[in-house]
C-alpha cells in the first residue's frame, strides 16, 4: 500500500470586476453564463455536467482530455446569499481517484459601479497530487476569463 498523506494550504483571490454585484453574481449562478468562463480547455469533451444552484444543490463536470484522461469536478453548495455570498465545498479527481478537497468562499461587494470579488480556498491534497501555485494559478486564469466575459457580456449589451 502507498504511503498516505495530506497538503494544506489557503489562498485568497481579489478581483475588481465590471458591473455591480448582482451582475457578477449571475456569472456564478445562471449555467448558461458559468459555462462560458468555467470551461478552461476547448479540447476537452464533456462526460457528465449538472448544475443545481442552491443550497444543498450540487455541481458536477466529468471531462476527457484528447489522451484519453478523465477529470471530475463535484461541489456541494452549502451558503448562498443572491448577490453576496457563496460557500461550496468540492473535490477533484482525476481518473476516478480523488486528488484534493477544498472549502470555498465567494463574496461579493460594491466598489462604485464595479464589484470587488473575494475568493478564498481552503484547500487539502492528497497523496502528493498537485499543488496550491499550480490550484492558484488555474484559479486565476479561470477568474481572468470570467473578468473578460463579464466585460464582453457588458459591451454587447450596451
Amino acid at each position: 500500500m502507498s504511503k498516505r498523506f495530506t497538503a494544506h494550504s489557503t489562498f485568497v483571490i481579489e478581483r475588481e470586476l465590471p458591473g455591480r454585484p448582482a451582475y457578477a453574481f449571475r456569472f456564478w449562478s445562471e449555467p448558461d453564463m458559468k459555462k462560458r468562463w468555467a470551461a478552461c480547455h476547448a479540447d476537452w469533451q464533456t462526460l457528465d455536467y449538472a448544475f443545481d444552484f442552491r443550497v444543498g444543490g450540487s455541481e458536477v463536470n466529468r471531462l476527457r482530455t484528447p489522451e484519453g484522461v478523465i477529470h471530475g469536478f463535484r461541489s456541494y453548495y452549502l451558503d448562498i446569499v443572491a448577490g453576496s455570498r457563496i460557500i461550496y465545498a468540492y473535490e477533484m479527481s482525476v481518473d476516478e481517484e480523488r486528488i484534493s478537497a477544498s472549502l470555498a468562499t465567494v463574496e461579493f461587494a460594491p466598489s462604485d459601479d464595479r464589484t470587488r470579488m473575494i475568493f478564498t480556498e481552503q484547500v487539502v491534497f492528497l497523496d502528493g497530487h498537485a499543488d496550491a501555485q499550480t490550484r492558484q494559478e488555474g484559479t486565476e486564469m479561470g477568474f481572468s476569463r470570467l473578468a473578460s466575459e463579464l466585460k464582453r457580456d457588458i459591451k454587447e449589451g450596451s
